[in-house]
């Protein structure tokens, strides 16, 4: 996910509550109501079942529910505290990128950087080689960062504001930056989740990464192939008015490449290594800097002062208007302000997930499905359905690789089978699945982000979808499945 830990004290640390008085069905009561009461919100109520916020409210009723089956089994309401306080804990990082985020996605609007980035974009990249050209440049980008998070607030927005503008479907074009933003991700060794995957079951960082190149490499390529495929069969409408996009950006804003100096200084400092905070920061000073020299204009047109002009870009909402309808939907951004849905939504998650946890409800519900793992086949599918379903209950994709990673290594053991396969499955179920839930921290992030609802993107994320079906396939033909060396 990101190249720094969400959990100050790493995630390899996280605690695991065991409670042997809780039993499968208590634990997966408030599993079942939650669920229940989202897909009720979603396909009955259009999301709004209880107004705007209404899947942060059920997450919370669903953390009552949980609340009441713990204390029904004595467990301490000052535990399940703990536990959410815990997980609040290890998200404020990710709240607080969440916050720069929205920052410089308004500064980097005022100052002319992403007008900047479609203006010349529209140039080089057409319709027909758009997608699979995003999920390439999204891939090498998180490669380089081991960052899905860093590659979608910088690339990731300016391919959105392109493809959009030439006319293509905002979900396809998520969809194809989140796929290349993920694999980029799982396959670089500066990225915490890959690095995890392989602590957990007991193998080495280079020895995974060889060993998950067999599932991602096949996946990620037939990932290209679909996008190539849609893009040739695609009717846009975008190339035919670039001439009028290009002569509107032009006219609106100071169109320059020394705008460019921001975005190469942020994925330098990246590049470095430098904190995820530290390197937004500086794009977001270094975009009001920009906005003041090159763009009085359009902040004059916002407010009484430039300065203020450039404050109100940071904190809310912002729109400069054009002559071109599409253009004056992009050229909008909400700030700081904007990301307060999103923020809501994590922590809500984090308290469901921290309760469930505290009950000991996650613990039961993993060593349930290890329990019917049989054969060998049968011990993938556990582990691939435990990260997913840990992904949705506790909303925390640390958590969907620590828990099964912890609870399966010795399976995995005395079935002969090497700890590659135990990561691999980790990463190819529980990294790369979180993005597609809306409430995970990750979904939640990526959608807020990128500006496309979870919904949307969901059925072009291709990659993040097929790589539990690929893992899966080749455990049932038993492709590539390592086994332990016999002791000599």
């Amino acid at each position: 996910m990101q190249s720094n830990d969400m959990n100050p004290n790493g995630p390899e640390n996280e605690n695991i509550v065991e409670n042997k008085e809780v039993s499968i069905m208590e634990a997966l009561i408030p599993v079942v109501l939650l669920v229940a009461m989202l897909f009720y919100n979603v396909i009955f109520a259009d999301g709004a079942a209880l107004g705007d916020y209404s899947n942060q409210y059920i997450l919370l009723i669903g953390g009552v529910f949980a609340a009441i089956v713990g204390l029904f089994n004595k467990v301490s309401v000052k535990t399940m505290f703990t536990e959410i306080l815990e997980n609040l804990k290890s998200v404020f990082v990710p709240i607080m990128i969440l916050f720069f985020v929205g920052a410089l996605a308004g500064t980097w609007l005022v100052s002319g950087i992403i007008p900047a980035m479609v203006y010349y974009g529209l140039q080089v990249l057409s319709p027909t080689i758009f997608l699979p050209a995003s999920v390439i440049i999204a891939a090498l980008i998180s490669i380089a960062t081991g960052s899905s998070w860093t590659t979608s607030a910088t690339v990731g927005i300016a391919l959105v504001g392109i493809g959009s503008a030439l006319g293509i479907a905002p979900g396809m074009i998520a969809g194809a930056v989140i796929s290349g933003a993920y694999f980029g991700d799982k396959m670089s060794p500066l990225s915490d989740t890959t690095n995890l995957a392989p602590a957990m079951a007991g193998t080495d960082l280079f020895t995974h990464i060889r060993y998950m190149a067999f599932t991602t490499v096949p996946t990620i390529l037939i990932t290209l192939g679909v996008f190539a495929i849609i893009s040739l069969n695609m009717d846009t409408t975008g190339s035919a008015d670039i001439s009028g996009l290009l002569t509107t950006i032009a006219a609106t804003f100071n169109i320059t490449p020394y705008l460019f100096i921001v975005p190469g200084v942020v994925i330098a400092l990246i590049l470095l290594k430098t904190k995820p905070l530290i390197a937004l920061g500086a794009g977001i000073a270094l975009a009001a800097g920009f906005a003041l020299f090159f763009q009085e204009n359009i902040l004059l047109g916002l407010s009484e002062t430039p300065v203020n002009a450039v404050f109100q870009s940071i904190l809310t909402d912002t729109s400069i208007a054009t002559d071109n309808e599409k253009l004056n939907e992009l050229f909008s951004a909400g700030g700081m302000k904007g990301m307060l849905w999103t923020i809501f939504l994590i922590c809500c998650a984090m308290v469901f997930g921290g309760i469930m946890d505290g009950i000991g409800a996650l613990s039961k519900i993993t060593k349930a499905l290890l329990s019917i793992a049989s054969s060998v086949f049968g011990l993938f599918a556990s582990t691939v359905i435990s990260c997913l379903g840990l992904n949705a209950i506790a909303s925390d994709q640390y958590l969907a690789l620590v828990i099964p990673g912890k609870m399966f290594k010795k399976a995995y053991q005395d079935k002969g089978l090497a700890p590659e396969n135990l990561s691999r499955t980790l990463e190819d179920s529980g990294t790369v699945t979180s993005v597609l839930i809306p409430w995970n921290t990750c979904g939640a992030y990526q959608s807020g982000v990128l500006g496309v609802g979870t919904g949307e993107y969901f059925m072009y994320a291709i990659f993040n979808y097929l790589s539990p079906f690929t893992t899966l396939f080749f455990a049932a033909l038993r492709i590539k499945i390592r086994t332990l060396k016999p002791a000599a």
